[in-house]
């Protein structure tokens, strides 16, 4: 069995208020991209390999490239923690999302391993939830509407295509290090505030709009944060702004930058301008399989 695990957009976010889980109240709008790793799921038929000497199943999971423990491992404990009887797995993830740049790729691939368990274990949003914050709203990739510090998903209608040009930079900029910089700025919305912009963001991208129809709305309250760790960000987005990208912002906590375009034929026009080896061009705002 082969599945996708789409990588995540950020389309804005809006931070609020740390709570006292030491986690942000957030407001943001997620889409799912075409760019996607692909997993592979070869069920062990090796009785040594798939079990210990107790009977208790092993998976195995190989993700070349990547190193340390990978959250599907962790799934994948989960699952079988709570009683999932299928035989051991070989998970092979071919990571074509890049690594550590805020497109949601570790908690993409965990989230697609889950869905292997839907109708046989009780409370995967549960079970996502503890593995990472942006693990339950990659159960069902779509655009989805999200509040808290993830936990609250809306699910919204399918967008009208549109594509983007994502710039990775490298990746490798700490998630919780933009956000103590952002504490350091004393950046952060009222609660009413957030509240307000939710509701104007599920009444525009509630009518299956492309996101450029209401550009005004996108976006990252973090931005300045990431920019101050990483000031070459600022370099990308203009860079794209220059090469024709409509808006151009920041996705998460970066350091990925994307510019939003019409079509795919706009997003490959303004990464020809671009003329960068690390420039992606893939289709927006679809519900990948």
């Amino acid at each position: 069995m082969q599945i996708h695990a789409p990588a995540k957009l950020n389309l804005c976010l809006y931070l609020g208020a740390r709570r006292e889980d030491g986690l942000h109240e957030l407001c943001s709008l997620f889409e799912p991209l075409a760019l996607a790793d692909l997993i592979t799921l070869p069920t062990l038929t090796t009785p040594e390999v798939g079990q210990s000497r107790m009977g208790v199943v092993r998976d195995e999971v190989v993700c070349p490239g990547v190193e340390g423990e990978n959250l599907v491992a962790r799934a994948l404990a989960a699952l079988r923690e709570r009683g999932w009887q299928q035989p051991p797995l070989r998970v092979e993830i071919d990571k074509r999302i890049p690594v550590a740049a805020g497109l949601g790729g570790r908690s993409a691939d965990a989230a697609a391993v889950l869905r292997l368990a839907a109708g046989e274990v009780a409370d995967l949003e549960q079970i996502a939830s503890e593995l990472g914050a942006d693990v339950p709203s990659q159960l069902t990739p779509s655009l989805a509407l999200v509040r808290g510090a993830g936990e609250r998903i809306e699910r919204l209608p399918e967008p009208k295509p549109h594509a983007v040009v994502l710039l990775p930079d490298g990746g490798g900029l700490s998630t919780a290090a933009v956000f103590a910089e952002a504490d350091r700025f004393g950046l952060g919305r009222a609660d009413g505030e957030l509240a307000e912009l939710a509701g104007r963001l599920r009444s525009s991208a509630g009518a299956g709009a492309s996101p450029l129809a209401y550009s005004e709305l996108l976006v990252n309250d973090l931005e300045p944060a990431a920019r101050s760790l990483r000031p070459e960000i600022g370099d990308a987005l203009d860079a794209l702004r220059d090469a024709g990208a409509p808006h151009a912002l920041l996705t998460g906590s970066g350091p990925t930058t994307f510019g939003l375009c019409e079509d795919m034929a706009a997003a490959q026009r303004v990464a020809n301008a671009l003329d960068r080896d690390d420039a992606i061009v893939c289709e927006a705002g679809g519900t990948p399989q």
